[in-house]
This record gives C-alpha cells, structure tokens and sequence, in this order.
C-alpha cells in the first residue's frame, strides 16, 4: 500500500498515485510513511493476537461443547437404544473424532482470516491496477477450483481415519480386558501383531493425507508462480505498464501467494476433519432423538401389593422373533421372585422392563395399578436398584463406591447396608471403608465386589431389588453368603432374581420360567435354606 506514494515521494515521475493518495488525498513525506508502516505492522501484530485468542476460545468452547452435548446425549438416551450402539465407537468419538472437529473449526477460522486478507490485498491491487489484478484474480480462482478432487479425496481420508481410530480403541479396550486370557494362551505375540496392525492402518491414511497436501502445496506455488510470472511479462511487455505500477502489485502477489497457498490447505484440512463433525452431529442426533422423557415433577408409585406385566411384547432390530412374546405375571410385594430359564429366554428383557430401564413395544407395566410410561418410568428408577452380573465398582475406596450411592450416608448406615449385604470382611480390612479397591475393584475377589455392589443398591433404599445373574460367576461359598443375606432381606422389600441356575432360585417365594420369549408361573417354590 505503500509503496506507490513511497515513489511518488522520491520523485518518481511515472508513479501512480498509491493507496493512502486515493484513499486520504493526500501524499505524505517518505517520514511520515515510514512512521504508518510501523503503526500498521504493530496493528496487524495486535489484530493477529486478538484473532489467535479469539480462534482458541472458539475451538476450545466448540470443542468441549460437543463433547459435553455429546456425552449428556447418550447417558438421557433411552436404553434400547443405547445398548444397540457400539460403545467403542462412542468412546473413539469422545475423546478423538471431537478433538479433529476442532482443528476443522480452526481451518475453518483460518480459511476465513486469509479469505479476508486476500480481500484486501486485491483491493488495494485494484486501486493500483484493476486489469492486471482481476487477471491474477481470475487465475487463482481456476487454480483453487482445480483442486476439488483432492479435497473430496481428503474427506474420505478422513472417514478411513475415523474408522482407524474406532479399531484401535477397541483393539485397547478388548486386549487390556482380556490380559488374562491373552497370557494364559500365550497369544501375546499375536496380539501385539494385530495391535501394531491397526496403527499401521492408522499412519497409512495420516501419510497419504500428508503426502497429497505436500504434493498440492508444491503445484499451486509453481502454478501460481507461473501464472504470475505470465501476467507480469504481459503487462510489461504487451499492455506496456510502468515499472512503477508493476513493482507494488508484485510486492501484493508475492503476499498472495503463499496465502493462497495456505488457504488451500485449510481447504484441505478442512475436508480432513469435517467427517468428525459429521459424526458428533449424526451421534448426538441419533441419541437426542431417543431421549427419555422429562421426569421432572413426576412422582413414582409406591410398590406396596404388586408389580403387574401384563400382556407384554419387546422386539429388537435385527431380531425375526420379539425377546418377550405377550408376556404377563405378577411380582407380589416384599416377596422373593425369580424369572429362570436359558440363556436368550428374554430374562434381562423383562428385568429391563420392571426396573425402568426401557418401555415395552405392546402391553403395559404397572406397580400398584399405576402404568409406567413416559417420565413417571424414569422416575420409577429412583426406586429400583439392580445389581449385575459383573460388578461395577469405581476406583477409589470402599467408602467412595458406597456413597456414591448416597452421598450423605453415615458411617453407621454404610455399615448396616454392609452386614446386610453379608460384606463382614470389611471390618476385618486394615484401613476399613477407606481401603482402596483398585481398579474397578480388582484388588477384591469376586464374591467380595459383588457383597460391596449388593450394599451399595441397599444404601439406596430401593423398593424393588433386581439381582441379574448376580452370583452366576461366583464360587458356590460367595454365592451361599449372598443367598443368606437375601433370605434376611425377605419382607422387606420386593426382590426380583434373574437366574438359570444356582441357590438363589432355592430362597424365592414363587418361580416364573422364561423360555423363547413366554411366561409360565411355576408356582411358590420356598426352599429350606
């Protein structure tokens, strides 16, 4: 912008009036320019910093927004659909694809910054030389155009990413699970092979995505390059422009250039990275859209004479034949109730339906005479407490797993819920409640995690105990102390006990069987334990 009044100043005769000439009508001393020239660079230093703080802000707050809608999307989801989902992919989603949604928006902030810079470097081409500018504006317009196919080739890359990153989270999460199995077979060679396998697939697509963008840059710089130097020769020696209208417009395209440049790869990367957006946007969308009902202000039933199912259906997709067939029972108060049959009878099904988790396709669910459906199922959960077959603990200590049922439990409740649970052996530990349990409680035997699990669904106080197959994986010692302290819960509150096998079928009060989906009522079956 400079440069033109800089000439006219020195006396250059052919000059034609420079930006700040036409702009201000006026021509400054070659002084005072120099003093604008350092106003402006410290202006442009400040708008970058501004611009730079600005990008990381927006980057940061769309990223962990994603991630936080994301992460609230799927634990409001209904559980139907969330247990259809892959959670290796969710978990890959979270924690990689949103931070590549953020280096999108950072591309897309870059594109945007040497859009507006290129703007204004061809205005102040057209105020020098508006034929000669146009022309270089035109070519570079071709230029970018040309490159689309290697834009969509960059999208696609970056799905095979995803896809990449998907494989090895759950190649992580399967292997550091099975680390027991793994070695036992002796198959860690194998598993380091499949491993480095699946980030030989992941460094296959970072390079191709690498090796396209180097290529690209090195073509569009000689292109340009190339052009310019053709419009430059014709407008010295075709169109007969002076040398002195010739050397600012240089000076703005040899600016342009690597800007261009630039702006292409931002392109580029932005077509990278838009697949994880894509894929953020599709999940939350997909969970949003199953999102359980508001159970704001819905009050839940008391369970004081009977659960009902009555006439019951549950289809799955993908599934020729419903997990539960017009299936109808009775669960009495305060009594033991145990659902059996084989493995895929629709046991889990069912437990899933009285406990709240998930509306039946046909039929209905009733405690006391009062339908659970909408955000009055929801609300019904806060009543039932389930325990699985795995047990979850979290790491941290005894005390921790315990109240993250109750954050305001005592001491002397947490011990309570303990003795009712059977789980004595706490006392016996050096530090107590504050004995650390290891990751995901596996400083703990089974049987000993799963007593912590049954307390901690006590300390809830539920009026419906489910247990799923809680004892299946336990030896038959851990499984007998889990029966007794079952039998002394009878009465107290209504339990429900899932199970193909095993003492807990002795201490019920009546059996249901299960089997392809249909209910049959075996009667009270009251064992002598």
């Amino acid at each position: 912008m400079l440069i033109a009044p800089m000439l006219m100043a020195l006396g250059a005769t052919d000059a034609q009036p420079g930006f700040v000439t036409r702009i201000f009508g006026l021509t400054p001393t070659p002084t005072q320019m120099l003093g604008l020239f350092v106003l402006l660079v410290l202006q442009r230093g400040i708008v970058v910093h501004t611009s730079n703080m600005a990008s990381q802000r927006i980057e940061i707050n769309l990223v962990d927004g994603l991630r936080s809608r994301a992460w609230e999307a799927l634990l409001h989801c209904d559980w139907r659909t969330l247990s259809e989902m892959r959670q290796t992919k969710n978990a890959s989603l979270l924690i990689s694809d949103v931070d590549r949604a953020g280096t999108a928006v950072s591309q897309a902030m870059t594109i945007v910054a040497k859009a507006i810079t290129l703007i204004g470097i061809g205005a102040a081409g057209l105020a020098i030389s508006a034929p000669i500018t146009l022309a270089v504006g035109l070519a570079s317009v071709l230029v970018l155009l040309a490159y689309r196919g290697m834009r969509r080739k960059a999208a696609r890359l970056g799905e095979h990413l995803s896809e990449a990153n998907e494989n090895i989270y759950m190649t992580t999460a399967e292997g550091l699970g099975a680390l027991r199995v793994i070695k036992s077979f002796g198959m860690e060679d194998n598993t380091v092979t499949k491993f480095r396998s699946n980030f030989l697939k992941l460094r296959i697509v970072q390079r191709s995505y690498l090796r396209d963008s180097d290529f690209a840059q090195i073509a569009l710089q000689s292109g340009a390059s190339l052009l310019l130097a053709i419009v430059v020769w014709l407008a010295i020696y075709r169109w007969g422009t002076a040398p002195t209208t010739i050397l600012p417009l240089i000076a703005l395209f040899a600016r342009a250039l690597p800007m261009l440049a630039d702006l292409q790869t931002s392109l580029q990367g932005w077509a990278f990275c838009r697949p994880a957006i894509t894929a953020a946007l599709t999940l939350i969308g997909q969970a949003e859209a199953s999102r359980e009902p508001d159970s704001e202000g819905a009050i839940p039933p008391n369970l004081s004479r009977e659960m009902t199912v009555d006439n019951v259906t549950v289809r799955f997709a993908g599934r020729e034949l419903p997990a539960l067939k017009s299936v109808s029972l009775t669960i009495p108060a305060r009594q033991i109730t145990a659902v059996v049959g084989p493995s895929g009878a629709g046991k889990s099904t069912l437990a899933d339906l009285v406990g709240g988790l998930t509306a039946p396709d046909e039929g209905r669910i009733f405690v006391d005479g009062i339908a659970l459906y909408g955000g009055l199922r929801q609300a019904w959960r806060k009543k039932v407490a389930y325990v699985q077959q795995d047990p979850v603990l979290f790491t941290g200590t005894i005390r921790s797993n315990l109240t993250w049922a109750d954050s305001s439990a005592r001491d002397e409740e947490l011990l309570q819920v303990l003795s009712d649970a059977s789980a004595h052996f706490v006392k016996g530990l050096p530090d107590g409640l504050d004995t650390p349990v290891g990751e995901h409680g596996r400083q703990l035997s089974g049987g000993e995690r799963q007593r912590i699990v049954l307390a901690r669904a006590l300390l809830r106080g539920p009026e419906l105990l489910i247990l799923d197959e809680a004892t299946s994986a336990l030896d038959s010692e851990s499984e007998r102390v889990i029966a007794d302290a079952i039998i002394r819960l009878r009465g107290r509150l209504t339990i429900l006990i899932i199970s193909h096998r095993g003492l807990l079928q002795q201490v019920a009060d009546r059996i249901v069987s299960l089997e392809s989906g249909t209910a049959r009522d075996m009667g009270a079956a009251l064992s002598s334990l």
